[in-house]
Protein backbone atom coordinates (compact mmCIF):
# COMPACT_ATOMS: atom_id res chain seq x y z
CA UNK A 1 0.00 0.00 0.00
CA UNK A 2 1.71 3.15 -0.97
CA UNK A 3 1.60 5.93 1.27
CA UNK A 4 -0.47 9.30 0.18
CA UNK A 5 0.49 11.73 -1.91
CA UNK A 6 1.23 15.29 -0.62
CA UNK A 7 0.39 18.44 -2.64
CA UNK A 8 3.74 20.66 -2.87
CA UNK A 9 2.07 23.65 -2.58
CA UNK A 10 -0.42 22.41 0.38
CA UNK A 11 2.92 22.37 2.16
CA UNK A 12 3.55 25.54 4.38
CA UNK A 13 7.10 26.89 4.85
CA UNK A 14 5.67 29.39 7.43
CA UNK A 15 5.89 28.47 11.08
CA UNK A 16 3.42 26.91 12.83
CA UNK A 17 3.10 29.40 16.38
CA UNK A 18 1.71 26.05 18.28
CA UNK A 19 4.82 24.04 17.22
CA UNK A 20 7.27 26.98 18.25
CA UNK A 21 5.56 27.39 21.28
CA UNK A 22 6.46 23.61 21.97
CA UNK A 23 10.19 23.78 20.56
CA UNK A 24 11.55 26.29 23.19
CA UNK A 25 11.39 23.49 25.77
CA UNK A 26 12.80 20.90 23.66
CA UNK A 27 16.70 20.02 24.28
CA UNK A 28 17.96 19.16 20.78
CA UNK A 29 21.17 18.13 21.35
CA UNK A 30 20.08 15.15 23.46
CA UNK A 31 17.79 14.28 20.17
CA UNK A 32 20.96 14.71 18.30
CA UNK A 33 23.00 12.27 20.55
CA UNK A 34 20.19 9.73 20.74
CA UNK A 35 20.18 9.67 16.64
CA UNK A 36 23.83 9.35 16.95
CA UNK A 37 23.17 5.55 17.79
CA UNK A 38 22.52 2.85 15.83
CA UNK A 39 18.66 1.25 16.00
CA UNK A 40 19.97 -1.50 18.33
CA UNK A 41 22.21 0.49 20.49
CA UNK A 42 18.47 2.65 20.81
CA UNK A 43 16.71 -0.50 21.73
CA UNK A 44 19.12 -1.74 24.42
CA UNK A 45 19.60 2.19 25.70
CA UNK A 46 15.36 2.22 26.07
CA UNK A 47 15.07 -1.73 27.53
CA UNK A 48 17.87 -0.15 30.18
CA UNK A 49 15.78 2.64 31.37
CA UNK A 50 12.68 0.54 31.31
CA UNK A 51 14.21 -1.72 33.76
CA UNK A 52 15.24 1.36 35.85
CA UNK A 53 11.35 2.16 35.78
CA UNK A 54 10.63 -0.86 36.88
CA UNK A 55 13.11 -1.11 39.63
CA UNK A 56 12.03 2.49 40.96
CA UNK A 57 8.24 0.99 41.13
CA UNK A 58 8.88 -1.80 42.96
CA UNK A 59 11.00 0.06 45.59
CA UNK A 60 8.15 2.67 45.90
CA UNK A 61 6.07 -0.25 46.53
CA UNK A 62 8.20 -1.88 48.90
CA UNK A 63 8.63 1.81 51.09
CA UNK A 64 4.69 2.02 51.18
CA UNK A 65 4.42 -1.34 52.90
Amino acid sequence: MCPPRVRVDAISLEPNPVIEVYKKDIDRSLLRENLKLTPEQRVLKLQDFVRFLVAVQQAGRSATR
